[in-house]
């Protein structure tokens, strides 16, 4: 699928050898913060989600894409849509690099670049949001790198290591 490939990475589909990857990565409690999870993930509940993984995502409501590097099908990341209200034509979207050395390399911002396109120009969508913890400077300076303003800010929101702290969404209108 050419739509989904870039000059250094390309976005797949979920197969059933990611059963490792996304076991690892779901119960990756350094990521919680960002996927606001909570509790553990067996890799029998994991291997059911891939097994309904092939579902649309007018059936599913959610896409969700391993983000490769180029030449190579192992999963260095995910990035997804979520939330999809095609009536409303708009999504939430998120995308987590497992690696802290795959971070900071332009990954993120070639994976995102290429889904906002794919979201506006193949599924039509009006609107994508991300909702960003207000201390996570390094997502905030991606998705604004992409032209997503900060439209507010949930007070409290989330609830890290005893101590509540905001979380602030963010919104790109597609203007075309």
């Amino acid at each position: 699928m050419i739509t989904l490939k870039g000059p250094s990475i390309w976005l797949r589909a979920l197969e059933p050898e990611d059963l490792e990857f996304l076991y690892k990565i779901e119960n990756d409690e350094t990521v919680w913060e960002v996927s606001n999870t909570q509790t553990p993930y067996s890799k029998f509940l994991i291997k059911r989600y891939l097994e309904n993984a092939q579902q649309d995502i007018y059936e599913a409501k959610q896409l969700r894409l391993a983000i490769c590097k180029d030449k190579d099908f192992r999963a260095i990341g995910l990035i997804d849509l979520f939330d999809f209200d095609p009536r409303n034509k708009r999504a939430g979207i998120g995308i987590v690099i497992r690696h802290p050395l795959d971070r900071r390399q332009g990954v993120g911002s070639e994976a995102l670049e290429l889904l906002i396109d794919y979201a506006f120009s193949k599924l039509e969508l009006h609107q994508l949001y991300a909702n960003i913890d207000v201390q996570n400077e390094a997502s905030i300076t991606l998705f604004t790198k992409f032209g997503f303003e900060k439209i507010g800010v949930k007070k409290d929101w989330n609830l890290f290591s005893g101590k509540y702290r905001d979380e602030a969404m963010f919104q790109r209108i597609n203007h075309q």
